[in-house]
């Protein structure tokens, strides 16, 4: 049985659709908080409540597994455990008898980095190797939808503030939703972390800029802001303090270069060409447009 976690969140709705392609639907156990917004309908997947807060939820929801697929918590951020419910999922799977797990990292995972949720990452791929089962650690690229999310009052401004940042491998959820999917189903992959599994080409923020306002046939303009600056102006918008941290840390990585590297792995996985920024964008400014 392919157990994955987070079933209503854009990662993990898109890796069960994908992984129905690869595996008969009757052996896939999409799990979330709340069953009722699944969305799979005709699908043929089992759907179960779990909660990684709720231990009891975890070892019913992993019942039979013998993959299970942890989507990585963003509980740190509104002042939970993140560690503490990864911690718990694996013991879950582990209780549940599972073969092995795949769980979403990140290719900045690092003690060191500069962008708080690294720091998660990097601890939770060591739970994962003490774990006593069989594991890969998807590395993936930042998130092109987050890069999308910045943009987003800019396309209706005109105006981007920011603070400064460097060339990120921005990369799409579709794409490495499919690759999970496919790693999933490889239930002969030996243990550890992939390559970092990116978009392809490293983009700036004012690269992004560039390329939303040809999307939306007008100039946008970037404000450039000291750190100090910036995190006050964050701050004013009423973002609680962790947030505001997070997101001053991604501006800080990113000038360290710790988001840069562009990887051939996730395209070769594929077969085929991967989404870039520009079609995300696209698809972004004609959405507001309508």
């Amino acid at each position: 049985m392919f157990v994955v976690t987070g079933a209503t969140g854009q990662l993990g709705h898109a890796i069960v659709r994908r992984l129905a392609r690869f595996v008969p639907p009757g052996r896939i156990v999409a799990v979330c908080r709340e069953p009722g917004k699944a969305g799979f309908g005709a699908l043929g997947v089992a759907v179960r409540r779990g909660d990684f807060a709720d231990p009891d939820s975890l070892r019913s929801a992993f019942e039979g597994a013998s993959q299970v697929l942890i989507v990585s918590s963003n509980a740190r951020a509104y002042g939970g455990d993140t560690l503490a419910q990864h911690r718990q999922a694996l013991a879950a799977a582990r209780e549940a008898g599972a073969d092995r797990v795949v769980y979403t990292s990140h290719m900045a995972a690092s003690a060191t980095s500069a962008f708080p949720p690294m720091h998660d990452h990097a601890a939770t791929e060591l739970m994962l190797r003490d774990c006593g089962m069989a594991w890969t650690a998807l590395r993936h690229g930042f998130y092109g939808a987050s890069g999308v999310a910045m943009l987003a009052d800019a396309l209706k401004t005109g105006t981007l503030d920011m603070a400064a940042d460097g060339p990120v491998s921005w990369t799409a959820h579709a794409d490495l939703a499919e690759a999970a999917a496919l790693i999933l189903a490889d239930t002969a992959r030996a243990s550890g972390p992939t390559p970092p599994l990116t978009g392809p080409e490293a983009l700036s923020l004012g690269d992004l800029v560039a390329i939303a306002s040809q999307c939306v046939g007008k100039p946008i303009g970037c404000r450039l802001h000291t750190d100090d600056d910036m995190r006050a102006t964050l701050a004013a918008r009423g973002l609680p303090a962790t947030v505001v941290a997070i997101a001053m840390g991604f501006y800080t990585a990113a000038r360290n270069g710790e988001f840069s590297a562009v990887d051939a792995t996730l395209g070769k996985l594929l077969g085929r060409p991967l989404i870039r920024m520009r079609d995300l964008l696209a698809e972004k400014a004609a959405a507001q447009a309508g």
